[in-house]
């Protein structure tokens, strides 16, 4: 009989943890070797059908609306009976709410084999968040960083080192490969874009911490620098409306444009020059991953694992959070030198290929999961 595998995140909508889900979901589902199913606190989002079409079965819901009401005592119990049921062996949460709700839950049926996560350094949490994880974790045999930078940072907060297991996120190349044959004008066309510019993309959604600001400011250097550049903003957010203010008042509205979410991604890569990320904080960014598996050059900033995704100077270039001014010529750099552009590209989609890997991502996984079940009498919860 498989060992059955319940992995648990908060909801559906699109962003890189939730793309991480569906990928390693589509990877467990090829391999064969597990019984898989998932579970939320919120069934809803927008790639909530492509992971059911995947698992070939619906998601379970938990509705948890606040950890402190009494709707957590019974989701808890409700989760507890269906984990003992299920005879679940392994838990695995994706997410901060997953980590608390999951491994709570878990710990309480005795589940086998307990997998939190973490995905980003610092600047994400409040204090009391990452105070209130740092002691779930004691519940979990095993916590997945998505980067050396993640370990480092909880090994620093007081995580036992040997709890701690880098699996980093992966890639399927074909998710950046073009399905149309699109003349360029055509595919302008279909994302409102003049077909007549140099794209500098940006792919992260609307959030203060993606620190779209330091990308307009940058921006505006680069447009006074090179008249055909544009800059497209793919994703969706809360401040949709205060980053066009905010390009109304660097005087480049004309040149900026804010797409929402990109369904079409391969598309819209196929269509820039360059790529950014102005985070102020990450994990371990699938946007970057995204970027170079597209054959495109990167300019980012110093945050979680960029120096493990980009080989600064070979690949793209790094520079410090914030610096619009670095960010603006490392671009203009890019713009007036198209081999260089083109070369550092190309080196990018060979290292995401060799390094960052949807087989790697399965090895690791499927090798975390053995060594948890075979050990799990054995393992120290601590």
């Amino acid at each position: 009989m498989k060992p059955r595998i319940l992995h648990f995140v908060w909801g559906f909508a699109p962003g890189g943890t939730e793309h991480q889900l569906l990928q390693l979901l589509r990877l467990l589902k090829e391999s064969g070797r597990y019984e898989l199913s998932v579970a939320c606190l919120r069934r809803d989002g927008a790639l909530l059908a492509e992971v059911e079409s995947v698992l070939g079965a619906g998601v379970h819901e938990f509705p948890t609306s606040s950890f402190y009401g009494p709707s957590m005592a019974v989701q808890l119990r409700r989760f507890v009976r269906f984990l003992r049921a299920q005879n679940i062996a392994i838990v695995q949460a994706h997410d901060f709410y997953a980590n608390v709700f999951s491994m709570l839950g878990g710990a309480w049926a005795g589940a086998p084999a307990r997998i939190a996560a973490k995905r980003e350094t610092f600047g994400m949490r409040t204090a009391a968040q990452d105070f209130t994880e740092r002691h779930i974790y004691r519940l979990a045999h095993a916590i997945v960083a998505n980067a050396g930078a993640v370990r480092e940072h909880l090994a620093g907060a007081g995580v036992p080192a040997e709890k701690i297991h880098v699996i980093y996120n992966g890639l399927d190349l074909d998710r950046v490969s073009v399905a149309h044959d699109w003349q360029r004008a055509e595919a302008c066309a279909s994302f409102g874009l003049p077909a007549k510019r140099r794209f500098i993309t940006i792919v992260a959604n609307l959030k203060t911490v993606k620190d779209h600001a330091t990308f307009l400011r940058a921006a505006q250097r680069v447009r006074a620098a090179v008249p055909d550049a544009a800059f497209v903003l793919a994703g969706e957010g809360e401040l949709r409306d205060e980053l066009q203010a905010q390009a109304a008042q660097l005087g480049i509205s004309a040149d900026v444009f804010l797409i929402g979410r990109c369904a079409r991604l391969a598309d819209l890569l196929n269509l820039s020059y360059a790529c950014a990320l102005s985070s102020q904080a990450e994990g371990f960014s699938n946007s970057i991953l995204e970027y170079s598996a597209a054959a495109r050059p990167v300019v980012v900033t110093d945050v979680g694992g960029a120096r493990e995704a980009v080989r600064a100077g070979e690949t793209g270039f790094i520079v410090a959070a914030g610096d619009d001014e670095a960010m603006a010529a490392r671009l203009i750099e890019l713009l007036n030198d198209e081999t260089l552009a083109r070369v550092m590209g190309e080196r990018g989609r060979q290292l995401v290929a060799v390094n960052f890997s949807g087989a790697a991502q399965l090895q690791q996984a499927e090798s975390l999961y053995e060594t948890l079940l075979k050990n799990n009498d054995k393992t120290t919860i601590r």
